[in-house]
């Protein structure tokens, strides 16, 4: 694909640009899924609940990785524009430097924790022994895991997207068959560490390859060569990049939050219709990721650059872009409800019906949530960290929460489903008026 940034940037070429990212973000969301089918259905039931458990811990751990990858793409994005590609390697080196170190302190740490995590999260007999046994494989693949998704960010700026597919697909496949041939194949005490092993094995893969290389000459702009520790250039790429982080954090909360209101409300039937929500909501939202991934590193450079009027122009594409994939994501969702609804709980009619009809409100989510998800993504190619941190931050943890307290007082059962959709709509308005209030900053106005 012979797309430069410094090139004007038409609907194709956006869409070109970005559709790489888009899918790689969309198989990353399939192969998780598919992780989690084979536990549930061969490993079994309490090895399944494991694995949930610790999940959440395990991503949060490897958030390190969005953090620099987002924070600093746009650094070396806005560096790339000002002309000085030298210094934007060795931002790259130093940024990929720290996502290693880090990741490996945090494994180590991860690994000793990892027992009293489990018994603090409730976790105890069989449960806390496949949760530790489970938790601890994974964390020895950590390091790479962080820079796994650290070169998700980095892929795009390079101007190489199409690599960045290829690395995830790999992984993806590297994680499909190895549980295929684990887990169906080894002996029940043993499917879930061979679950683990595959997960493990595929994070070595999507983070070793993109490692490789970068450190050989290759024909991307960046490539990874010596660099020296600059604390301000680290700690802007942890400022910028930290709307990642504290988004995984408050929706580890806010998922918490749903359950205990389901719980009250409706029962376990509606924590297992939540799970399957979550499930293909995380595949929805891996598009509106996918593109602002993508096209953010094209709004840095331009920034960098000083062109404000092809960043205004990349900016109201993508608008447009995005309020067409919202409506043709939420019909879709509205009419393969119950097929969707078939794969994870066709065992039972009540659970499906409550599923279905739980899913049609909230998907109409998917019309609001990619403009909240750009917006904060668009903030953080500026190198405006806070203001995409704050956009994260009320999303997730403040109009969420709220709207699955309120809701449900005001229309029952149904208000919990329509909590996403109010606090996604609520989070794009917000983004409109921080748009609004810096749009001199932004867009030279």
């Amino acid at each position: 694909m012979d797309i430069k940034f410094s090139q004007h940037f038409t609907y194709g070429r956006l869409l070109r640009f970005a559709i790489p990212s888009i899918v790689m973000m969309l198989v990353t969301s399939v192969y998780t899924i598919v992780d989690g089918f084979f536990v549930s259905n061969f490993a079994g039931e309490t090895a399944f609940a494991a694995v949930n458990l610790v999940i959440p811990i395990l991503m949060l751990l490897g958030t390190t990785g969005i953090m620099f990858g987002t924070g600093g793409s746009a650094i070396v994005a806005i560096t790339l524009g000002e002309g000085r590609r030298a210094r934007a390697n060795r931002r790259f080196s130093l940024f990929t430097a720290t996502t290693a170190v880090t990741g490996i302190l945090l494994s180590l740490c991860g690994f000793f924790l990892m027992e009293p995590i489990a018994r603090f999260l409730g976790a105890d007999g069989a449960l806390l022994r496949d949760s530790v046994q489970y938790g601890r494989i994974i964390l020895c693949a950590l390091p790479l895991y962080a820079l796994q998704i650290f070169f998700q960010s980095f892929f795009a700026t390079a101007g190489k997207p199409n690599l960045g597919l290829f690395v995830t697909t790999c992984a993806g496949l590297t994680n499909v068959v190895l549980d295929a041939v684990l887990v169906i194949g080894l002996p029940q005490e043993y499917k879930l560490a061979g679950a683990a092993v595959a997960t493990a094995a595929s994070e070595i893969t999507g983070g070793l390859i993109p490692l490789i290389y970068f450190a050989r000459p290759n024909s991307s702009i960046l490539r990874l060569g010596r660099t020296h520790f600059v604390l301000p250039a680290v700690w802007k790429a942890v400022t910028n990049g930290s709307s990642e982080f504290v988004g995984s954090v408050t929706m580890s909360f806010v998922s918490t939050v749903y359950n205990f209101q389901l719980l009250r409300y409706i029962g376990e039937a509606g924590v297992a219709a939540y799970g399957f929500m979550m499930y293909i909501s995380m595949i929805f939202a891996a598009a509106y990721v996918g593109y602002s991934v993508g096209t953010a590193p094209i709004t840095g450079f331009h920034d960098g650059a000083g062109d404000f009027a092809e960043v205004r122009s990349v900016f109201r594409k993508s608008l447009v872009i995005i309020a067409v994939l919202g409506v043709c994501m939420t019909c879709f969702a509205e009419l393969s409800a119950r097929p969707l609804a078939m794969i994870f709980v066709g065992y039972d009619e009540a659970l499906l019906q409550l599923s279905v009809d739980g899913f049609r409100k909230f998907a109409l989510s998917f019309l609001f949530m990619g403009f909240a998800i750009y917006g904060s993504s668009f903030f953080t190619a500026l190198n405006d960290g806070l203001t995409s941190a704050l956009i994260s931050f009320l999303r997730t943890f403040v109009f969420e929460t709220a709207s699955v307290f309120v809701l449900p007082l005001l229309l029952g059962m149904s208000g919990i489903w329509y909590s996403i959709v109010v606090a996604e709509f609520m989070a794009m308005v917000m983004v409109a008026f921080f748009l609004w209030h810096k749009r001199k900053q932004v867009f030279a106005l």
